[in-house]
């Protein structure tokens, strides 16, 4: 459907000159009601000076706004770090007329800069001057760094005979093997949904979405995932059929977006879709899935084409889980290549070599130990990935 926020929501994004190349850098989400918030943040050990604030102020459980900029991420920045970031969220808090602590700030870009945070101070006028309801590709706009596209999905669900909408924005492109969630993502919704139900239902599809993506195998020192609730819609979420019917709406929205970041990583030519089946514990499928996604040797070998199933079978191995080797079969696409640890030879060899050239493909892992599986989705490493790596800074 056409991408639209929900009711009550309005959202603007503009340049305020912290990127050198003069593109949006400064975005900002606006709830015209008190919204419920709930966040999955970074397990990074190193965290940015806007995860320690929001960490903070979330438990709340309210807000009215989320300020976000792209091309520093307010990262090593030490006490004057902290407070930029409170700077940033006063300077949008008096814009706004809202208390400071109803504000949430995010950054993403270079750790271990300065914020020009005279630039976020001048900036704020027309930053909340163009807060509109058809401004959400702007925000998408503002939050991208080596992103090629912006990404916004929405989803539009219906309780009761009334309807409420999910909107969620994302960035991601590199650094991304989410220990929770992605670079950034902030979802909206005009459904009522109480605190701890609304923390629940995103750590649950944050688990079965963002958690289930890798381009690089790097969990970022930034990483969130919000969404706001505010009610609008007078559509309530209380009783169990609601929270699924709720839960499956924001599953399709989150979901759909991991695989958009995955489909933008840098330098991707490919778009993977790795399958563990038949493993004796979920955990064990996931661990054996993220394994083999995240090998730099099987990534190089998808952008080189090369029916190279080696590289899989030792990246199985590998995952730390009880494997039987002589039981492991491997497909692409539905073309069998090793059957009970065992390769199909180079007839199988020349078909999968044809389901290389395609841009998207499956790789599926029979385990034969139990009726377990799980999915992660993953990139190509190409070429390109290292060139906009080795240049990010200048």
């Amino acid at each position: 459907m056409k991408t639209i926020l929900p009711k009550g929501f309005q959202a603007s994004g503009v340049a305020s000159g912290i990127k050198k190349n003069g593109k949006k850098d400064l975005g900002l989400i606006f709830s015209q009601a008190p919204a419920r918030v709930a966040a999955v943040f970074t397990k990074n050990r190193v965290k940015a000076a806007p995860v320690l604030l929001d960490k903070e102020r979330i438990k709340r459980g309210v807000c009215r706004a989320i300020v976000a900029n792209s091309g520093n991420a307010n990262c090593c920045t030490g006490d004057q770090g902290m407070r930029d970031v409170k700077a940033m969220a006063a300077f949008v808090a008096s814009g706004l007329g809202l208390s400071e602590e109803l504000v949430l700030v995010s950054s993403t870009g270079v750790i271990g800069e300065p914020m020009p945070i005279d630039k976020i101070e001048a900036a704020v006028p027309d930053l909340t001057e163009l807060l509109s309801t058809d401004g959400v590709l702007n925000f998408a706009r503002s939050i991208m760094t080596t992103d090629m596209l912006p990404k916004v999905v929405t989803r539009q669900g219906q309780l009761d005979d009334q309807t409420f909408i999910v909107t969620g924005v994302a960035k991601g492109s590199g650094m991304i093997r989410p220990d929770m969630a992605t670079m950034l993502c902030f979802i909206c919704t005009d459904a009522e949904v109480a605190p701890d139900l609304l923390q629940n239902i995103l750590f649950a599809e944050t688990e079965q979405s963002f958690n289930r993506i890798t381009i690089d195998g790097d969990t970022s020192t930034n990483d969130m995932v919000l969404i706001m609730a505010n009610g609008l819609s007078n559509i309530k979420i209380e009783h169990q059929k609601q929270h699924k019917y709720f839960q499956r709406t924001l599953n399709e929205v989150m979901t759909t977006l991991a695989k958009e970041l995955v489909k933008d990583g840098e330098g991707a030519t490919k778009f993977i879709e790795i399958e563990v089946k038949s493993a004796g514990s979920d955990h064990d499928a996931h661990q054996i899935a993220d394994t083999v996604a995240n090998s730099s040797l099987v990534k190089t070998a998808f952008f080189g084409e090369d029916a190279n199933w080696g590289r899989i079978i030792a990246a199985v191995g590998r995952a730390g889980v009880p494997v039987e080797p002589a039981m492991i079969d491997i497909y692409f696409d539905d073309v069998m290549m090793v059957k009970k640890g065992l390769g199909c030879g180079k007839v199988a060899e020349t078909a999968v070599t044809n389901i290389l050239k395609k841009n998207q493909f499956s790789i599926s892992i029979d385990l034969h130990m139990g009726n377990c599986r799980a999915t992660v989705f993953t990139c190509d490493f190409s070429t390109d990935y290292v060139k906009i790596n080795a240049d990010y800074r200048s």
